[in-house]
């Protein structure tokens, strides 16, 4: 006997595409809802943005939980797409060189440019970069041990490692990406960067500090060069 193919269900292929179609639209309510309320942000206040109920919500994603991983995801997925863009276009002003002028990017200039990419998302969206660091929406029987935000921390850093990387290999160094001392250097360029933002923002950001570009190029150098490249530790000497 024949086996027969069975033919695609049309039907549950336009029902899967509606529901991740409508899981989009509920996490764009959500982060209204941030940017307008602020990362302590409630479900009720959620729905509301979404012009719906917290049931409709709950379908989607099963819980609270659900909602913030959504969020995390779509937040992680800009903050990468904006490292590659500043690693492939590293001028401290953010605009493409002039025709002509473009040089192959070697790694203090990548470091430089996905601190300040890092750096500017913060400050454009501060209270969306609370609530993904901090999860307030989380009940402490749905939040995870440890590191609400440990995930992205670990994916940017594996990004940045890459990123590094190619413009090691620009400058002539090659890094063995199967050894440990990269990676676990990605992870600690990244906590540095994502703690340094954390107290720049209870700061005030640029309201009340440096800009942040000013704070880019003082990490760069810290990252790159160590303590003796800073401004005041050169005055000590």
């Amino acid at each position: 006997m024949e086996a027969t193919e069975t033919a695609p269900d049309g039907r549950r292929s336009r029902w899967d595409g509606h529901r991740l179609a409508r899981r989009e639209e509920l996490v764009d309510a959500t982060l209204r809802a941030i940017r307008t309320h602020g990362a302590a942000v409630g479900m009720d206040e959620v729905a509301t943005s979404a012009g719906t109920s917290k049931t409709v919500f709950y379908r989607h994603f099963t819980d609270r939980a659900g909602l913030y991983t959504a969020v995390a995801e779509r937040v992680d997925a800009t903050i990468l797409r904006g490292l590659s863009r500043a690693a492939d276009d590293p001028a401290p002003t953010g605009e493409p060189a002039a025709a002509g002028d473009a040089a192959p990017v070697g790694a203090r200039d990548v470091v430089r440019a996905v601190i300040a990419a890092y750096l500017h998302l913060v400050e454009e969206d501060p209270e969306v970069y609370r609530f993904i660091v901090n999860a307030p929406i989380l009940p402490p029987r749905e939040r995870p041990s440890g590191d609400v935000a440990a995930g992205m921390t670990h994916r940017i850093a594996s990004h940045v490692t890459e990123l590094v990387g190619a413009g090691l290999a620009v400058d002539g160094e090659g890094m063995d990406s199967a050894d440990a001392f990269p990676r676990l250097w990605g992870v600690a360029l990244v906590g540095m960067v994502r703690a340094t933002a954390d107290a720049w923002l209870a700061e005030g950001g640029s309201a009340g500090g440096p800009t942040s570009h000013e704070l880019a190029e003082h990490l760069t150098a810290l990252a790159w060069d160590g303590l003796s490249a800073l401004p005041i530790a050169r005055a000590l000497h």
